[in-house]
């Protein structure tokens, strides 16, 4: 849609992002060095977790807790080195991250600057001024890896959203990961251009979605590599109805919510709700009514002649809302109406 003289322009509602705290990233630690410096319960766990990642840790300490050789003879991946005494500066040398676990302060405090002046990422356990990074807490479905994190501030928070998403995230998910890995190495056979590459992974997420319950079989990935795999959505414009709380969304509104390519939002509606879009889909405000100088329903009527994945984010309650969608229908245009957790 083209923003005419007097018309919004796409993305002018709100920010793609707000505030963060801390930048989410993962880092690929396989067969790359990691020093740890502590051998009680707290870095048992770290050297556990470090190693699952295929890192190579070397533990120092002049004492370690129970399990810790049981741990360095069968890690889970990688290798753990235990090292039976105080740490140096010269350790920290080669190393990929750099993780401390002390109850001295000073200690702390001088460990987290060597880690520093030797270029090496530093976290210090439960002291987050220390810290260069933050573990926070993981859902494992690897190669489908999920981090959450309260800046430091609330742990035990942090675990029981973990819960939340682990009952949300099926086991197969991982299987699926690990195909999608296997497909885009034969990026020749997922399309030619942008377009056509985002269409097939719509396609394939689309359908581990609806597949959740297993993983994928050899058949059905050689019919999404042949396009022979439809299982794009159905309906071109999904009218979602928002409350003032995000969390009324069902999952079947989230799930049109990320894969729209073009998102119309009432400008009341809140901003949390936003934050399950893509962040390059287009978006257009909607103020009393109409968007890029066109009443929403005609705004909407062009935009699913042409711009694909289509969703309007209303906020509820709205004067005529009824009305929307059986006169989007009566132009042409299919329809799905999300109704605060149920579909019309």
């Amino acid at each position: 849609m083209s923003g005419a003289a007097g018309r919004s322009t796409p993305n002018s509602v709100r920010p793609r992002i707000g505030e963060l705290a801390n930048l989410p990233v993962f880092f690929k630690l396989g067969g790359k060095r990691v020093v740890l410096v502590g051998g009680g319960e707290p870095a048992l766990w770290k050297a556990e977790l470090l190693a699952a990642t295929g890192a190579r840790v070397d533990v120092f300490a002049e004492t370690f807790a129970d399990g810790f050789r049981e741990l360095a003879s069968a890690p889970p991946n990688g290798a753990i080195n235990l090292v039976s005494r105080r740490w140096t500066l010269a350790d920290l040398e080669n190393a990929a991250l750099a993780v401390g676990s002390f109850t001295d302060e000073t200690e702390a405090a001088t460990f987290a600057s060597a880690a520093r002046a030797a270029g090496v990422p530093v976290n210090v356990i439960d002291r987050p001024a220390f810290c260069d990074f933050q573990f926070g807490a993981i859902v494992n479905r690897s190669p489908l890896v999920v981090g959450i994190s309260t800046d430091g501030g609330a742990p035990v928070f942090g675990q029981a959203i973990r819960s939340l998403i682990e009952g949300l995230l099926p086991d197969s998910f991982g299987q699926w990961a690990a195909a999608a890995l296997n497909l885009r190495r034969d990026v020749d056979k997922i399309g030619d251009t942008p377009e056509e590459k985002r269409a097939f992974w719509r396609r394939f997420a689309d359908l581990a979605i609806r597949r959740s319950a297993r993983g994928p079989t050899e058949t059905e990935l050689a019919q999404l590599r042949a396009g022979e795999v439809d299982a794009g959505q159905s309906e071109p414009v999904a009218i979602i109805e928002v409350n003032d709380d995000a969390d009324a969304l069902s999952l079947g509104a989230i799930r049109l919510l990320r894969a729209a390519d073009v998102i119309f939002i009432d400008d009341t509606a809140p901003t949390s709700v936003i934050d399950f879009a893509r962040r390059e889909a287009r978006r257009y405000p909607v103020v009393g009514g109409e968007a890029d100088g066109l009443s929403v329903t005609e705004a909407l009527a062009r935009a699913a002649a042409s711009e694909g994945r289509i969703v309007w984010i209303r906020h509820a309650p709205r004067p005529q809302s009824s009305d929307d969608a059986q006169a989007l229908r009566a132009s042409g245009v299919s329809v799905v109406v999300f109704r605060l957790g149920s579909s019309a």
